[in-house]
């Protein structure tokens, strides 16, 4: 697959973007980014906002005219699930089908510059971006163990399951609390509103994860948390999300059977990054 790509060899961004034929926009779907191997996920659009798909590969350098490393591979993760995995939320069709994703080496706290080149029939398309990476974010990170914090049951809801979750039918994550099972068995915990999502990847992803649920369900407790005060915006960020110190949506965390977290993914992922991140909770 590298080898659709042209070699960075010594060449800045500048230049590499020069071989492209046309250009697109890229659209950062996660935003917290630490110094080390880093995920990036994105979508490519053309000027008319279709979405564009191909074999995509990703280049990084300390400005658009540093010499570049890469490139590095970012292949398009599928966020279609089956039918009756689907919910109201993502039922029509179009939309963002699947979310580009690589691990990019950004050892120091700075602005990195990217370029994402996609190969399509009709020659490579350029498109850049930018990552700024921070010394240290409060979030849970991989290795930490999360703060033990009590998530809505039915229990809790007295049976009310519209409390519960915005998702329409309503998924089956709230047999138990977080803080019951943290350290006891491996959890996939996911913060997400499907109605109320103002990033609108919230019902795609929540699909997948209720479709991987029906897969790791014997093995990993599904945990879902709603965004939002009451379920109204206008009440501000529930407490869960504040403990970990999570101002956006959606995020997904696994953790394993320790209660260390296993895998962190921020706003849009695929199938195959999700089957990831649950297997690494089962480790």
């Amino acid at each position: 697959m590298r080898s659709l790509f042209p070699a960075a060899a010594g060449r800045s961004l500048k230049q590499l973007g020069a071989l492209a034929g046309s250009t697109a926009q890229l659209g950062a779907a996660n935003g917290t980014f630490t110094p080390g191997l880093e995920r990036l996920a994105f979508a490519l659009t053309d000027s008319s906002q279709r979405f564009i798909y191909g074999p995509t590969a990703v280049y990084l350098a300390t400005s658009p005219t540093a010499p570049a490393q890469g490139p590095f591979l970012a292949p398009a993760d599928p966020m279609g699930v089956a039918t009756q995995y689907r919910s109201r939320q993502n039922s029509a069709p179009g939309g963002l089908q699947a979310i580009y994703w690589t691990e990019l080496p950004a050892p120091h706290a700075r602005v990195y510059d990217v370029l994402a080149m996609t190969r399509t029939r009709t020659g490579l398309i350029g498109s850049a971006g930018e990552i700024a990476v921070a010394r240290s974010w409060p979030i849970p990170d991989v290795g930490q163990r999360p703060p033990a914090i009590a998530t809505g049951t039915l229990a809790s809801a007295h049976g009310n399951i519209s409390q519960l979750t915005t998702r329409l039918p309503p998924e089956d994550m709230h047999a138990v609390s977080f803080d019951q099972v943290l350290g006891k068995r491996p959890i996939a915990l996911l913060f997400s509103t499907p109605q109320l999502c103002t990033s609108r990847i919230c019902g795609p992803v929540t699909d997948v994860t209720v479709a991987l649920q029906h897969e790791f369900s014997t093995r990993i407790t599904f945990i879902h948390e709603e965004v939002y005060a009451n379920n109204q915006p206008t009440q501000g960020l529930r407490p869960q999300l504040k403990a970990f110190h999570l101002a956006t949506e959606p995020w997904l965390f696994t953790i394993n059977r320790q209660g260390l977290v296993a895998a962190r993914l921020e706003g849009a992922f695929g199938v195959n990054e999700l089957r990831q991140a649950l297997e690494a909770a089962l480790r």
